[in-house]
């Protein structure tokens, strides 16, 4: 199967434009560029595992994008606390990370 196929690929991709495009003219470079990092990394992980050839591998990658969605989620806690991102868009993102997180652990787990 290809990744590109993958419903949480998509929304992952989906998240990770919103969040660049949200932070596009952030004067706060540092924050900008970790926050949209992590979102970046979580389709890219989820990418990578999908083109290994072991589940074992696969699961390893996965569990970097997992490692990748707990980043996002305290960004996006903090961002939220600090101004940088409302209340509403905070709780739709948090809310977002949380089910593909747990897509993730799904994943994972019908592998081992």
């Amino acid at each position: 199967m290809r990744f590109e196929n993958l419903e949480i690929w998509q929304r992952s991709v989906e998240l990770s434009v919103e969040i660049y495009e949200h932070f596009s003219g952030h004067r706060d470079f540092g924050f900008k560029d970790q926050i949209t990092r992590s979102s970046l990394s979580l389709p890219s992980n989820i990418a990578e595992g999908y083109e290994r050839n072991s589940d074992r591998e696969k699961a390893l990658f996965l569990n970097y994008a997992k490692g990748s969605a707990g980043e996002l989620r305290t960004q996006v806690h903090i961002g939220s606390r600090i101004g940088y991102i409302s209340e509403a868009v905070g709780i739709r993102w948090i809310e977002e990370v949380e089910q593909l997180s747990r897509m993730l652990f799904a994943i994972i787990r019908r592998m081992q």
